[in-house]
């Protein structure tokens, strides 16, 4: 079970690395040249949403029966695992920011569908979507995707 989960949420990540590009892209070509926000808009910035959460889901589970998640601070405590730079990514700091990913996309989507013009809808849509995708970035294990 863990390796098809595991197999899931890596390839998962492909859909919302691209989705996640593509909306802050839109955002900040939106904002850019003024033009109108559409339903082509719309959908960009929900399914970013949609996949995004559901990756979270996958990433839970994942977390859960993982040797390299919850499992990895019970066996070798916090001390050990702080002090493992690889243990430390997995069990903290990727869950952590990929979480706070998924809180501003999420922000980003509320905030836009509460404006009534399209300018500020892009300019949420752009600085939330623009955070998140930075922090996801930041804390992608880019070497198990590239081995």
């Amino acid at each position: 079970m863990y390796t098809t989960v595991q197999f899931v949420h890596s390839w998962w990540a492909y859909l919302v690395l691209f989705m996640l590009v593509i909306a802050t892209i839109n955002g900040i070509a939106g904002m850019a040249t003024k033009r109108e926000y559409g339903p082509k808009d719309f959908r960009i910035a929900l399914f970013t949403l949609i996949v995004t959460h559901i990756q979270l889901l996958i990433g839970l589970v994942l977390y859960f029966i993982s040797p390299l998640g919850l499992s990895s601070i019970t066996n070798n405590g916090m001390g050990t695992v702080m002090k493992d730079s690889m243990l430390r990514l997995y069990a903290v700091e990727h869950p952590l920011i990929m979480i706070l990913t998924i809180v501003f996309v999420t922000i980003g989507y509320s905030r836009h569908k509460k404006k009534l013009t399209s300018r500020p809808k892009f300019k949420a849509l752009a600085i939330f979507y623009a955070i998140g995708l930075i922090l996801m970035l930041s804390r992608i294990p880019w070497q198990q995707w590239f081995d």
